[in-house]
């Protein structure tokens, strides 16, 4: 049969407008698809961790994304109507040289929703709005997909990135793993306040009568404030303008009138949830399809962003016949353990087992162990970089690596070493003298900024490039 489309995303939220900007970049055909009218609306994930700012630089929107939003502000503790105490969301960092970006960044997320649909739009993707999946068959060839209204459409690939109740993953009758994290539920709402400063994230702890917490964040780069409130097990919630102006009230100093505007409300449970497989045949699982936080600690849709980032580059090459089908093996290999990985940190910070520290940021995730990292050399001290690391950024010389990594091609790396690595089409490459973590050696960086193979020799180094689609020049 013939495809209408290489790749077809279904769900146009960070995970799926991400994909369609790496694959649209790389020149491959993709269609979003999205069964609301439009884009999501509310601030839902709102803090977007250095390593996901890291991957922004990359997909081409950092400079909105930043323009878009501020640091987190500190928390205000009050009490009775008095300011009592301050206190701070996440563990102080510094930038680095080697990590340009030291805290998360707070932009809601339906901003950012917005800018990723720009870029994929400037690109020349494409999001088909109103398509709600109703039926997915695949066969050796492709996958067919069937909506409430409009044509199927047939695919090459598909990628479930709708969400936690994706209809792909249970049409593939994939199941979930997990657990309650906390029995109570919990609204979350976007709405205009006055009578509060700006300056900072207000809280108010749970009182005896009250039963829960109430939190009051201003959303940088808007006029709008993002309430959470959090009820006892079994407390039916209302998301009216009247119940949310009555749980204001009743938990803070604030009158009922000082809530001028709900813009947008829901309610959840914390829930942590593993899918048990991230792929069936031609059918890939991302974001919250295929794993489900809490979200304490902000992990959720950054690591929903760089499933994204991960898959991307290999469908690319997959798909222009660069790469043998089995590249897209590897996704769920990588994949598969960070998620479970980051879930267990969202669960323990949202419980107080840990704060909000270094991990929480995501640059010390990585690929290592897995069969597309090859390191070939021995007797490495703790602290240097070895293949599957997150490569970090550097200035030597004036050059900086961040820039030199930017697009969607590889890059050989040499540092420190008079060696002549072999050339390999379409490779950026650069030479820099002994820096940081990188010492000396050869590295090859994937598209997704990690270090896919590593040595002194480049001896080793046309056998991997042939299993990952690099064609030796």
């Amino acid at each position: 049969m013939t495809v209408d489309t290489d790749v077809l995303i279904v769900g146009a939220g960070p995970t799926g407008l991400a994909l369609g900007i790496d694959l649209a970049r790389r020149g491959v055909a993709a269609l979003v698809v999205e069964r609301g009218a439009g884009l999501a609306p509310g601030s839902r994930g709102k803090g977007l961790q250095p390593r996901t700012m890291e991957v922004f630089d990359d997909l081409g929107v950092l400079d909105a994304i930043q323009a878009a939003g501020g640091d987190y502000p500190v928390g205000m503790i009050w009490q009775d109507g008095r300011r009592v105490g301050e206190h701070r969301m996440f563990d102080p960092s510094e930038a680095t040289d080697d990590s340009p970006y030291d805290a998360p960044w707070m932009v809601p997320q339906w901003r950012t929703q917005e800018i990723l649909f720009a870029r994929l739009t400037e690109l020349g993707g494409r999001v088909a709005f109103g398509r709600e999946v109703v039926s997915l068959a695949q066969d050796e060839d492709g996958a067919t997909v069937e909506f409430a209204s409009g044509a199927p459409v047939r695919a090459r690939y598909v990628v479930a990135a709708d969400g936690g109740r994706s209809a792909v993953r249970r049409a593939l009758g994939i199941a979930m793993t997990g657990e309650t994290v906390d029995p109570d539920p919990i609204l979350v709402a976007d709405v205009r306040i006055t009578g509060l400063d700006r300056d900072n994230w207000h809280v108010f702890p749970p009182r005896e009568d009250t039963g829960g917490f109430l939190a009051i964040c201003p959303l940088a780069g808007t006029r709008d404030f993002q309430v959470v409130a959090q009820f006892p097990e079994g407390t039916p919630i209302d998301l009216s303008l009247d119940g949310v102006r009555r749980t204001v009230a009743a938990r803070s100093h604030l009158s009922a009138e000082a809530l001028t505007e709900v813009r947008w409300a829901s309610d959840f449970r914390p829930r942590a949830a593993l899918a048990d497989r991230f792929r069936a045949g031609r059918v890939f699982l991302a974001g919250d399809a295929a794993h489900v936080h809490s979200p304490a600690g902000g992990q959720g849709l950054n690591t929903t962003v760089q499933d994204a980032y991960n898959l991307g580059w290999k469908l690319g090459a997959v798909v222009r016949g660069e790469a043998p089908e089995s590249l897209l093996d590897t996704y769920e290999e990588e994949r598969l353990p960070v998620a479970a990985e980051v879930l267990g940190l969202s669960t323990r910070v949202h419980r107080g087992e840990e704060r909000r520290g270094g991990a929480t940021r995501q640059l010390g995730l990585g690929y290592r162990d897995r069969s597309l990292t090859v390191e070939t050399r021995t007797e490495l001290p703790d602290e240097a970089l070895r293949a599957g690391d997150r490569a970090p950024d550097a200035t030597v010389a004036g050059v900086r690596l961040f820039d030199v990594f930017r697009g969607p091609h590889w890059t050989l790396l040499t540092v420190g070493t008079d060696a002549q690595p072999p050339v390999l089409a379409g490779v950026r490459t650069a030479r820099i003298a002994p820096h940081g973590r990188y010492r000396t050696g050869i590295f090859l960086v994937r598209p997704d900024g990690y270090v896919g193979w590593a040595g002194s020799s480049p001896r080793d180094l046309p056998g991997y490039a042939a299993r990952t689609g690099l064609p030796v020049g």
